[in-house]
């Protein structure tokens, strides 16, 4: 519609304008002042209520709950009892970063074994893209930290609060001495769940029986500190206080998992089909001669809902896939005598195909799953392998540049090595050297002409060695030699190490 068609819209014309010039109130300079309309978007404002109100999510059960149950459980029972078991004396897991050793129940990890964190990592993406695809945002509904402190809290606010109608009516009362109470009781036991959490944390990286004694007698470093208020604090707010907001504003993944979602994904789902038209009725009449659907319009499955979104407006970024809006629907579906499943885990092509289950099951395997699940495999296997394969011992050549090669009384010429020993094993070892590539080679320690190395378990050590030759054996130049070490057997199969470098015969 043009402005002349519609003079509310119109902006105004140049004599107007000139007109409003000429009134001595408004300056000349001034231009004239369009008014936008009053209210912005609905869409705005309801974003905005969002934010700023607050879910209070009711309690339900069923069997995804029980689900969420025992991944809480599960979960923090390995993330609070990890620390503590014992592995040859030591903790089992353990970050050591001042010592830079990684102790993996048996294994003992280095810096220069990077290269399994960035596998590691990589495992963890095709992992999230393959349950992405299958199933949706499993991870976020059962397993992430975010998902499980916040249910956590959320249990301890419903057992000192009361459930969602009382907690209502406790925010809405004036503050009293019982309030205060109330408020101050979860408080505390949420910080206390927060401490316990920021402490187990910070004992991945240090020894956790050494850091009670040290919590218990306040002579932690300041960096521990620092890190278990951190990580304490950051609990107690995300789990407390921003819950749903960082599901909905601050995790990457709620913004990118549409791509990873198409129309066969297993997602929590309405069936639109099945419950419209929705609306209240008794349960004594015919919902279908009076032109309902299913859908009773209780508003049950927006109630526990712990981002506060309708799932009748159909699959949302803010839906992380937990499964109660399911459980309590199919609560209600019981109630009125109706089938289960009205909403239940289903891909949209179900819904709109009016497939069983089972069908929508044999779809799961399309082309990019099973492309997922053959590159995680092949991933998963290699990883496995190396794991099982890889060498306890390691040595790095550092040639000693100010002293490439020099003759010496004898008849010899030598070269010296730094040899960058490495025992990954949980037991000492004892190293014989050797050396192969060219005639007359021998090698020995630099200071004790020696030709046996002992390193302790879980050590390294830098250790000078030399390489002599005759005078005369070699032309002058450089030489490919190889430097080897071999373990002896009384610790386990015996391993060898080769590495290549150089021999500098001068002039």
């Amino acid at each position: 519609m043009s402005s002349e068609q519609d003079p509310s819209n119109a902006l105004p014309t140049q004599p107007e304008a000139a007109g409003k010039q000429d009134n001595p109130e408004v300056p000349a300079w001034r231009p004239p002042k369009i008014t936008k309309p009053r209210g912005s978007s609905p869409h705005v404002e309801k974003a905005l209520t969002d934010v700023r109100s607050k879910i209070y999510s009711r309690s339900v059960t069923g069997i995804f709950a029980r689900w969420r149950v025992i991944l809480v459980v599960l979960t923090q029972a390995i993330f609070y009892g990890l620390p503590w078991i014992n592995w040859n004396g030591r903790q089992a897991v353990l970050f050591d970063l001042a010592e830079r050793k990684f102790y993996l129940f048996g294994m003992v990890m280095w810096p220069q074994d990077v290269i399994y964190l960035a596998v590691l990592l990589v495992l963890s993406a095709f992992s999230l893209f393959l349950f992405t695809a299958m199933a949706g945002r499993l991870f976020c509904g059962y397993a992430c930290p975010q998902t499980v402190y916040t249910e956590i809290f959320m249990w301890v606010e419903r057992k000192v609060e009361g459930d969602r109608v009382a907690r209502i009516r406790l925010d809405e009362q004036p503050w009293s001495l019982r309030k205060v109470r109330i408020k101050a009781t979860k408080h505390i036991l949420w910080i206390l769940i927060a401490w316990w959490t920021g402490s187990t944390f910070i004992g991945y990286f240090a020894p956790i029986r050494e850091l009670g004694m040290d919590l218990f007698t306040l002579s932690l470093g300041p960096w521990q500190w620092f890190w278990m208020v951190f990580y304490a604090v950051a609990t107690w707010g995300n789990a407390g206080f921003l819950r749903e907001a960082v599901c909905k504003y601050m995790c990457p993944y709620a913004r990118f998992q549409s791509v990873m979602v198409d129309h066969d994904t297993f997602v929590v789902t309405y069936d639109h089909v099945r419950g419209e038209p929705r609306g209240g009725r008794s349960r004594k009449i015919d919902h279908k001669e009076a032109g309902l659907g299913d859908c009773v319009d209780c508003s049950l499955c927006v109630q526990v809902c712990p981002t506060g979104i309708d799932i009748r407006d159909g699959l949302q970024y803010m839906c992380i896939g937990c499964g109660a809006c399911v459980d309590v629907c199919d609560q209600v579906m019981d109630k009125m005598n109706y089938d289960k499943g009205l909403i239940r885990y289903t891909s949209g092509r179900a819904i709109e195909e009016r497939m069983t289950q089972s069908q929508v099951r044999k779809r799961m395997l399309r082309p990019r799953v099973i492309v997922y699940i053959a590159l995680l495999s092949l991933i998963a296997l290699a990883f496995v392998y190396s794991l099982a394969t890889r060498t306890t011992l390691r040595m790095d050549i550092i040639r000693d540049r100010g002293v490439l090669g020099r003759e010496i009384p004898g008849g010899l010429i030598e070269n010296v090595y730094r040899l960058q020993m490495m025992n990954a094993a949980e037991e000492p070892v004892t190293l014989t050297l050797g050396v192969e590539g060219a005639p007359g080679l021998s090698i020995s320690t630099a200071q004790g002409e020696e030709k046996s190395i002992r390193l302790e378990a879980a050590s390294n050590a830098l250790v000078p060695v030399v390489v002599r030759v005759p005078a005369g054996e070699l032309e002058p130049g450089l030489h490919d030699i190889v430097l080897r070490v071999d373990s002896d057997e009384s610790s386990g199969p015996g391993r060898k190490v080769l590495e290549k470098t150089r021999f500098y015969v001068p002039q």
